[in-house]
């Protein structure tokens, strides 16, 4: 039997600052709260992080945008319809929002909404992340049959549903914004039965 590693400090650190961006954004934890969470020095922040705290957030960004295309990717390769992955892939994000009584949202959202142009690196790590998703759906979709522009099209409906809903059900501590968003985006997109 293995045992699983005990995550590093860099790791610790991230994982602070992605349960941070979930919950509270960028601007709404300090330097001290995420250490404590991580369990780690000031100075070892600064060693993995020499940016500091606007460094961490970026590679927890792009942590968090890895872990979702492994989901996806697992979906995708488990249902050869990229449709019902994608369903199910944002039926995932919605049950974890609610099980955290909808406190931990997608910290994508999350972060864009409080990012300023100052905020260069951070906002280029998301755009560079949602770019990501829209690229990886939209593969999915042209390996089923999509002419490219269209499926881009619907990769960047999907992920706007996701990142929207995510957002609308947290605010009104409901899944129903989400589910509705993405019955009705996705069995538009269904193909139909010959009439």
């Amino acid at each position: 039997m293995s045992e699983t590693p005990t995550p590093g400090t860099r790791e610790r650190l991230i994982a602070a600052m992605t349960d941070a961006l979930r919950r509270r954004g960028l601007h709404g934890v300090g330097l001290t709260e995420l250490l404590a969470q991580a369990g780690a020095p000031k100075g070892v922040l600064y060693h993995h992080f020499p940016g500091g705290k606007a460094e961490l957030a970026v590679a927890a960004i792009d942590d968090v945008v890895a872990r979702m295309l492994r989901g996806l990717d697992a979906l995708l390769a488990s249902n050869p319809d990229p449709i019902e992955a994608t369903r199910r892939w944002m039926a995932g994000a919605t049950a974890r929002l609610g099980d955290s009584g909808f406190e931990s949202g997608c910290p994508l959202a999350t972060v864009a909404l409080e990012s300023t142009p100052d905020d260069a690196a951070l906002r280029e790590a998301l755009a560079r992340a949602c770019a990501t998703l829209r690229e990886r759906i939209a593969q999915a979709l042209e390996s089923h049959g999509e002419p490219r522009a269209r499926a881009q099209g619907i990769a960047a409906l999907i992920v706007a549903t996701y990142e929207g809903g995510l957002l609308q059900a947290r605010v009104a501590q409901s899944t129903t914004p989400i589910a509705q968003a993405t019955d009705t985006l996705l069995s538009l997109l269904a193909p139909r039965p010959p009439a």
